[in-house]
């Protein structure tokens, strides 16, 4: 038999204490999903999800009488999060579906295993633990976890019918979990659904996509979304594009100890175009950050080849760091790929990474001035003291910041006086 009862996050003091609430009194509880897959797989476990034959009414008031926090945070989908010793734990009543339409699910509650297990979406993702720790597989999830194959339960059109999003699902998961290539059922059902994406509501699809973005590798699986024309159909700003430089992203963070960045993942397969990229965001609902950042590296400029290091303090000055930051990275990827050997290529990837450590400490310097000097010096308010203002701004950005409050002062007494 499997077990995971001698790992450390099942012995959680926090997590038996939940799970001996639930399971006494003919009531069954096990812990279900993302949990029991990680821990077969090597990788950390964090949330821990817990399935029952319990109604939720139950669940709280077995809760409420032992002193444990519970929250209905989805009680009429059968979900009641309960907090002990400051974790929490989701616990969901068994389910089959009664109706579904793409999108959401009408279900009905049950204590049937088999079709609590079956409703769910892929076999990695519907292994049960006891409260003993052993693994209970009910759709032939162990095997599939050794061999790293995503798969679908049951019917792969049938699952993706009851979900659309479990489309992009079935990429995520081979991003993160996958090898080899994706089960072939899976992307034909994908190939012929790829248009019901569209009924999806934006948020679900962003948020995603954004998942697959953050996988350490998504190269493979964006490969394959492009190959059967679902990357086309949520980003079609890819499609002239190419997602080629993906995996010389990703090799790059590895080499530089970058942290997975979806945002960046998503600049370098879509172009530099800031009115596109609006329109990109505005469609995917994308946080006011997010946009701002996507197009802040779309209107950033390309770099000069020997731009000097007072040359960059200005253009990070005048455009800000955080898109250029952005430029520098994809830079670093495309010179990266090129300077195997290379003399010249060599010398502009270490180039880059010296700026780039520049814009990544940069500190925005404040111009000593304000329009309230300008009028305080006698420049009538209106459109003339943004201008002047303006120019006496260039003359310190050109001099590299270097010019104090009194040295600009004085320049304009001088204007004002050459203008009399």
């Amino acid at each position: 038999m499997t077990s995971v009862g001698d790992d450390a996050w099942f012995r959680d003091p926090a997590l038996q204490r939940v799970l001996s609430l639930l399971n006494i009194d003919g009531a069954e509880a096990r812990i279900a999903g993302g949990a029991v897959r990680n821990a077969l797989m090597g990788m950390p476990v964090s949330d821990v999800d817990i399935a029952t034959t319990l109604l939720p009414e139950q669940v709280v008031e077995r809760a409420v009488k032992a002193g444990i926090k519970a929250v209905p945070t989805g009680i009429e989908h059968g979900t009641v999060t309960l907090v002990t010793d400051g974790r929490p734990f989701e616990v969901t009543t068994l389910r089959r579906d009664v109706e579904t339409d793409g999108r959401r699910a009408k279900v009905a509650f049950g204590t049937d295993w088999q079709a609590d297990a079956e409703r769910r979406d892929l076999t990695i993702n519907a292994l049960y633990a006891d409260d003993q720790g052993e693994v209970i597989d009910l759709v032939g999830g162990l095997a599939d976890i050794e061999t790293r194959t995503i798969r679908f339960i049951g019917d792969a059109a049938q699952r993706i019918a009851e979900d659309h999003l479990r489309i992009l699902r079935f990429f995520r998961f081979f991003a993160l979990y996958g090898s080899g290539r994706p089960d072939a059922d899976g992307l034909r059902a994908s190939a012929r659904a790829k248009d019901k994406l569209s009924t999806l509501s934006a948020e679900r699809v962003w948020a995603e996509t954004k998942k697959l973005l953050s996988a350490a590798d998504p190269s493979r699986a964006l490969l394959w979304m492009r190959q059967v024309g679902v990357l086309t159909e949520i980003l079609p700003e890819t499609e002239k594009w190419g997602i080629d430089s993906i995996h010389g992203l990703v090799t790059t963070e590895a080499a530089f100890g970058w942290a997975p960045y979806p945002l960046l993942r998503l600049a370098a397969i879509v172009p530099p175009d800031a009115e596109r990229l609006n329109a990109l965001a505005t469609r995917l609902r994308m946080s006011k950050a997010e946009t701002a950042r996507l197009v802040d590296w779309a209107k950033a400029p390309v770099l000069p080849d020997e731009v000097t290091d007072v040359g960059f303090d200005r253009l990070l000055y005048r455009h800000g760091a955080d898109g250029l930051v952005m430029r520098l990275k994809l830079a670093l990827v495309s010179a990266r790929s090129a300077d195997e050997g290379d003399p010249v290529a060599m010398r502009k990837s270490a180039r880059l990474s010296t700026l780039l450590q520049r814009a990544e400490n940069y500190r925005k310097p404040v111009f000593p001035m304000t329009g309230a000097d300008v009028v305080a010096a006698g420049v009538p308010a209106g459109k003339r003291v943004g201008e002047v203002l303006k120019l006496l701004e260039d003359l310190w950005v050109e001099r590299n910041f270097t010019l104090d409050r009194a040295v600009l002062t004085a320049r304009l007494n001088e204007m004002i006086a050459d203008s009399l």
